[in-house]
């Protein structure tokens, strides 16, 4: 499989560079999504950033309820995770043209942030990731995830990653063997830390 930061348990990766949270995948163990979000996460590492991934189990919550207060470890884990964050990378599944319903309601417990001193993600490097078996799902469920960014105030990167399942991406290891989608994956761990950067950089100079 090809090497990344390890999962939500084992905590950011240590360092002193922009901390960039990962989210995604399915609840099946080393899905496409999840590969794709670990070497995104491992080239954000390379280009001196923190990284930590909540993936697979990591997102199996419960339905996000807004009137109840009660939170799982998990879910607690997840949002005290996304407050700390300088950037965001979301990775989801198209499914039947869509983001699935597990990705969409880890993101709903972002709600809790909503009277924090940063609102939401305000002003947050967003990076989007999407796979899908076909072009048409993995397209329209990336321009999902970038509305959604849109409307949580956080900023997309001017990349966004479409990868089609149907193509030969991995080798049968789990390595990363497509080009293309590597050199992807890479520009945009690249943007999320120039932009977590420059807006730490802007916050330093007040």
């Amino acid at each position: 499989m090809t090497a990344g930061p390890s999962s939500a348990d084992a905590g950011a990766a240590a360092g002193s560079g922009p901390l960039v949270v990962g989210l995604g995948g399915t609840l099946r163990s080393d899905s496409s999504t999840e590969r794709a979000l670990r070497y995104c996460l491992g080239s954000v590492e390379r280009q001196g950033g923190r990284s930590r991934l909540f993936a697979g189990p990591d997102l199996d919550l419960p339905m996000y309820a807004p009137h109840s207060l009660e939170r799982t470890p998990k879910a607690l884990a997840l949002v005290g995770a996304l407050r700390s964050a300088d950037a965001v990378i979301v990775g989801s599944p198209g499914y039947h043209g869509a983001i699935s319903g597990l990705v969409k309601n880890a993101l709903d417990y972002i709600e809790d942030l909503r009277e924090d001193p940063r609102v939401y993600l305000d002003n947050t490097p967003w990076g989007c990731i999407s796979c899908a078996y076909g072009w048409q799902a993995a397209v329209s469920t990336l321009g999902q995830l970038r509305v959604i960014g849109h409307a949580l105030r956080a900023w997309p990167t001017p990349l966004g990653v479409a990868i089609n399942s149907a193509d030969q991406i991995w080798d049968a290891a789990g390595e990363l063997i497509d080009e293309s989608v590597r050199d992807q994956l890479e520009l945009l761990a690249g943007q999320v830390l120039t932009f977590a950067r420059a807006r730490a950089g802007c916050h330093e100079t007040r």
